[in-house]
């Protein structure tokens, strides 16, 4: 009986050791169902699939890796969060390029000054020409008024083309002084960005050859201001960062936040033409610290895009890292 037991036993074991050896050879897949319960087979079946797997080879070690497919929300985070690395990269890179052009176009400050006052000086001119219409045909709708008023005191009736040509004249004026604001914005952004180029250049060539040295200047802060950026230095103040990004968000959305994970918190869809619905992401950068993105989006109508590309939203931008600063200082 004994001896009996063991052969049983034995052929048994030769079984499933040549069994085990046979699958293997298919190759073998190994996951954990949704019970917690770790499954060994040579196929998957279609209710798993979208579990994480391991595949092994006959030795039982395990030679890939097919990570759990994501949901449509974590792939929507993902997609959000790899959009916001490329926009980070992009002006970074229209940066630096702007650097160079800048390095290789003047030769000194004086070069720059002379330029920016040129630049000026045709401004003006322009302005000149813009006013100088304006004086003309100021003088036209007062020749103009002048003879009908004449006309009236006269008794007569005031043709209708005269009075069309009152109502243009007076179209013209609009137009005219229109044309005067948008050259005296034009020269202010002008010199703005004249003077910036100016101070850019002063970093680069006085004393520091490493933009990235200077935080106020580096193309990473200029990255940071145009779309909302605050680089975490610790776990814990990049906690507390990302409370503070629930508190803006509530602040200045003007739609209610409809995902919120430890990656992603974001607004719904703007629904009218003058909706904000802004997002906070939270990345890693090449150095594997946190950083904080703010992203806005508008409807997408005419009307949208205008509010996007206006200065309100880009003031909002700049206003998104000190506004954690100020936070994470109280």
């Amino acid at each position: 009986m004994q001896t009996r037991a063991f052969s049983v036993s034995f052929f048994l074991v030769c079984f499933l050791c040549l069994s085990s050896q046979s699958a293997f050879a298919k190759k073998m897949y190994r996951w954990v169902n949704e019970n917690g319960e770790t499954v060994f087979s040579d196929q998957v079946p279609p209710e798993h699939a979208q579990l994480r797997r391991e595949s092994l080879n006959e030795k039982g070690r395990v030679v890939e890796v097919t990570e759990q497919a994501k949901t449509k929300e974590q792939q929507a985070i993902d997609d959000r969060l790899n959009a916001l690395k490329k926009a980070q990269e992009k002006i970074i890179a229209q940066q630096a390029a702007n650097d160079k052009v800048l390095l290789s176009t003047f030769r000194n400050l004086k070069d720059m000054e002379s330029s920016l006052y040129a630049k000026m000086q045709s401004l003006d001119a322009q302005r000149n020409v813009a006013q100088a219409n304006l004086k003309r045909v100021e003088n036209q709708l007062e020749t103009q008024q002048k003879k009908a008023a004449e006309l009236e005191r006269n008794g007569k009736k005031i043709p209708a083309t005269l009075l069309d040509e009152i109502k243009q004249t007076e179209a013209q004026i609009q137009a005219a002084y229109a044309e005067i604001n948008k050259q005296i914005e034009k020269k202010n952004r002008a010199k703005a960005e004249f003077e910036a180029d100016i101070e850019r250049y002063k970093f680069l060539t006085q004393g520091n050859t490493d933009p990235s040295n200077a935080p106020d200047l580096s193309v990473q802060a200029k990255a940071a201001a145009e779309i909302g950026l605050y680089a975490c230095e610790t776990d814990e103040l990049c906690a507390k960062a990302w409370a503070s990004a629930h508190e803006f968000i509530k602040a200045y959305a003007t739609t209610p936040i409809d995902t919120d994970t430890d990656k992603l918190i974001m607004g719904r869809a703007p629904a009218s033409d003058s909706d904000l619905s802004l997002s906070v992401s939270k990345i890693e950068d090449e150095n594997k610290k946190q950083q904080l993105f703010l992203d806005i989006r508008c409807r997408e109508s005419s009307l949208g895009t205008e509010l996007c590309a206006s200065q309100k939203v880009r003031e909002l931008r700049s206003a998104f890292k000190p506004y954690i600063e100020s936070m994470l200082d109280k």
